[in-house]
């Protein structure tokens, strides 16, 4: 509160949409901005795909989603003296527990999906929904809610002037109703999880009172997210692929982004690692378990150490390999060219390089759990400077023989 105090509480002067759930926020912050920005409404925007002031952008190297309270207040006031009308913003469970959001008037709270994930730091599951329910008991004025989630009813009871609920089929906002009026959503954006995100997005732009068609031509026009299913097209000594960067960090949104793309690839080839520090080890065989299921070529990284040993959290990763029949080691294309079951590359550049080599015309190569993050975090608190696209951009223009 000292924060907001000290900046005279600036959110009193804008609208503040806070975006919460597992999966879909980042997406949903860059869509509802898109938006409300083509519609003319000067806006601000804060997440892990960096924060924004009106045409100013700057990458977000906290290694954290939210800033703490007195950057977010300091934030906010900068916003408002520009003349900024809304903020939309990533409301993580971490910082809604750490109270972050104190002194923040939110108007809106906008709830994606709920799956596991942060349970060492919360305790439990049911700690991780209280988190996430805190912000629609804070919020009176506009709640937006998935109805197609399981855990829809858990934020359904909190009182709020306006309720708007979407879903494919049923709700407010519907996929259906879109995609057979003029004009139609038609995203160019992969994916079905990216629908639920414009779901959402359009659910704001509802509540808004914002013009709806315009709001569908908006998300119509976006090509792609930040580090979120971005793809790239792949030239690499003659052979032509594709290279797709997603920042799938959960079990789910790591089969969502292998079971859309297995389909599109004749061999899809997996780069990832799991977060180190702590956190969620629970995943780290899930993670290896899917990717044995959907994975023609797998190659094993570091993501974020911290200062787990990182050789430990890759055989954790190894476990799930068991668990599922291992994955083809032999091309589709061309049957002499040896696909292993996994290789480990603890260097993550070296890994990628790795991948492009193996890739043949065709093929995908899907490289997880960075996104548009801006470092590796490793021991001692030290970071290391990294954007997985710029790496991939490099290497593809590499013309030596490579590994």
């Amino acid at each position: 509160m000292l924060g907001a105090v000290i900046y005279r509480f600036p959110s009193r002067s804008m609208k503040v949409i806070a975006v919460t759930g597992t999966k879909g926020k980042s997406t949903t912050v860059f869509m509802v901005s898109k938006i409300l920005e083509e519609q003319g409404e000067p806006v601000a925007a804060i997440g892990s795909l960096g924060f924004k002031i009106k045409d100013h952008t700057w990458p977000n190297i906290l290694k954290m989603t939210l800033p703490g309270r007195l950057k977010l207040q300091k934030f906010l006031y900068r916003a408002k003296n520009a003349g900024c009308k809304y903020v939309v913003l990533e409301a993580t469970s971490e910082g809604i527990a750490q109270n972050r959001l104190a002194g923040v008037n939110v108007d809106c709270a906008v709830f994606t999906n709920l799956h596991r994930e942060h349970l060492e730091s919360h305790g439990s599951f049911e700690n991780y929904i209280a988190a996430k329910q805190r912000l629609f008991l804070k919020t009176i004025n506009k709640h937006i809610l998935n109805i197609d989630d399981p855990y829809f009813e858990k934020f359904t009871n909190y009182r709020a002037r306006t309720k708007v609920t979407f879903g494919k089929e049923w709700g407010m906002i519907t996929s259906s109703k879109f995609k057979n009026q003029d004009p139609k959503l038609e995203l160019k954006l992969l994916g079905d999880f990216n629908e639920y995100n414009a779901l959402a997005a359009l659910a704001v732009a509802y509540a808004y009172n914002l013009d709806m068609d315009k709001a569908v031509a908006s998300l119509n026009l976006i090509e792609s997210v930040p580090g979120r299913m971005e793809v790239i097209d792949a030239e690499f000594k003659g052979l032509k692929f594709k290279v797709v960067v997603d920042y799938a960090h959960t079990p789910d949104s790591l089969e969502a982004v292998y079971k859309n793309l297995k389909p599109r690839a004749k061999k899809l080839i997996c780069v990832f690692g799991a977060a180190g520090g702590g956190r969620d080890k629970w995943k780290r065989p899930e993670f290896g378990k899917i990717a044995a299921e959907y994975c023609d070529g797998i190659i094993l990284t570091n993501e974020d150490p911290y200062d787990e040993n990182p050789n430990l959290i890759l055989e954790q990763i190894e476990l799930g390999f068991s668990k599922h029949q291992a994955p083809s080691t032999k091309s589709q294309t061309n049957p002499k060219h040896q696909i292993p079951k996994y290789e480990k590359i603890l260097d993550r550049k070296e890994a990628i390089r790795r991948a492009l080599t193996l890739a043949e015309s065709g093929d995908i190569v899907v490289i997880t759990g960075k996104g548009s993050e801006t470092s590796i975090a490793v021991s001692g608190g030290k970071k290391i400077p990294w954007s997985e696209r710029a790496v991939v951009e490099e290497l593809l223009k590499e013309k030596g023989e490579g590994p």
